[in-house]
């Protein structure tokens, strides 16, 4: 019956589990571990366990399992593995899979933790990496071989939102046998259809707009169910990964209303970025669903919207990005996204400070350059706010 569901109810009642009491809230299963009735039950269910038994809550639990149900209806995958955290999602659908000897191609625009998982951990067992830049397809088709095992990229790189061709670049790695993995984390599970375009592994940190409130951390690793059971459990439940039964609870509470958020913050984005877009105090405006963005036609293709997300680069560097940030006074500096409060980041000092200055360079994160995660505020309100702190800026 759920397959039938608008995805808006699919996120309302996907997966549920009632207990006797017949609870409406799903339950919270806060526990380590189960009671066998006898120890031959004990035995079968350490030999096979069915989808309603459970063994200890790092192998899996039933308020974790109603979260891992209830995003794989939404994103139309066939399982999905919790974990504690997004990078865990990003480290753990990579790790599980590859081995010594084994070749990745990666684009190179990526957050600060996921390049590190490419460069520093995978590399070091043994892994060759090969970065490209994400939206060059020519790139990608000398980059991947026949021995290439897997491709990686974020659909909207962060943080300068280069969108990258699902569809296109998928064809290319299932011509050498490849998967694909997408960090779909900025076209969250509202705008993505990456399991449809072609994507064979889908992974988001749940922290951002599937909580969307900020209060706790969590990722998802979605896919077939063989990859998910057969390769991604084993190596997440052996190295202690899993999603805690109270995360998976606010998950749940906050897919219930994701697609009005993630709806309103992406109009709302648009609204400011078509309000700022040519600003005296601004080298660009970044926001791919901007009619003149050089991959609106791919954004809209794939997306439908243009996100949550925008990027200003700031004409005076550093100075005057500081000076923006400082006069803000609706949002608030940080370093998350998809929250219900706009949220401003200056990536070269924060999130991607561990770049060298030519890898900044070169990926265009500048001194200027200031990210904005748009809340759920009113649009009037921070657009206001957003040319007062530009004007400050201007004097700089």
């Amino acid at each position: 019956m759920t397959n039938d569901w608008q995805d808006r109810t699919k996120a309302v009642h996907a997966g549920t589990r009632r207990s006797q009491y017949g609870e409406v809230s799903e339950a919270i299963f806060l526990t380590q571990g189960f009671v066998y009735e006898t120890a031959e039950h004990a035995e079968a269910r350490f030999l096979d366990s069915g989808p309603d038994e459970f063994i200890y809550a790092r192998y899996g639990n039933p308020t974790v399992a109603m979260f891992e149900e209830r995003i794989a209806a939404l994103e139309g995958a066939e399982d999905a593995f919790a974990t504690a955290s997004g990078m865990a999602a990003v480290s753990g659908a990579l790790t599980s899979m590859l081995k010594a000897g084994d070749h990745v191609v990666s684009a190179r625009a990526l957050f600060g933790s996921c390049l590190y998982v490419l460069e520093e951990v995978l590399t070091r067992f043994g892994v060759e990496v090969t970065f490209v830049d994400g939206t060059d397809l020519a790139q990608w088709e000398a980059a991947i071989r026949p021995d290439t095992q897997a491709v990686f990229f974020e659909s909207v790189a962060n943080p300068t939102l280069e969108v990258v061709d699902i569809e296109s670049i998928s064809k290319l790695a299932h011509a050498h046998g490849a998967l694909v993995l997408v960090d779909n984390v900025f076209a969250t599970p509202v705008f993505s259809r990456a399991l449809q375009q072609g994507a064979d592994v889908v992974i988001y940190s749940a922290t951002k707009h599937m909580d969307g409130q900020g209060r706790a951390l969590g990722g998802v690793i979605l896919g077939t169910r063989e990859f998910i059971r057969k390769t991604v459990e084993p190596y997440m439940k052996h190295t202690g990964g899993s999603m805690s039964p109270f995360t998976a609870w606010v998950m749940l509470k906050g897919l219930e209303t994701m697609s009005l958020r993630v709806n309103a913050q992406a109009d709302t984005a648009l609204t400011l970025a078509e309000a700022i877009d040519g600003h005296d105090a601004l080298v660009r405006t970044i926001y791919p669903g901007l009619a003149g963005h050089a991959q609106n036609a791919l954004v809209q293709r794939q997306m439908g919207k243009g996100g949550t997300v925008l990027s200003l680069d700031l004409k005076g560097g550093k100075p005057a990005a500081f000076a923006f940030l400082n006069a803000i006074r609706v949002g608030v500096i940080s370093n998350n996204l998809g929250d219900a409060k706009t949220i401003l980041t200056h990536p070269a000092t924060t999130t991607h400070q561990r770049l060298s200055d030519q890898q900044r360079a070169d990926l265009g994160i500048t001194e200027g350059l200031v990210r904005i995660s748009v809340g759920l505020e009113d649009a009037t309100d921070l657009k206001a706010d957003i040319l007062q702190a530009l004007r400050v800026a201007s004097e700089v």
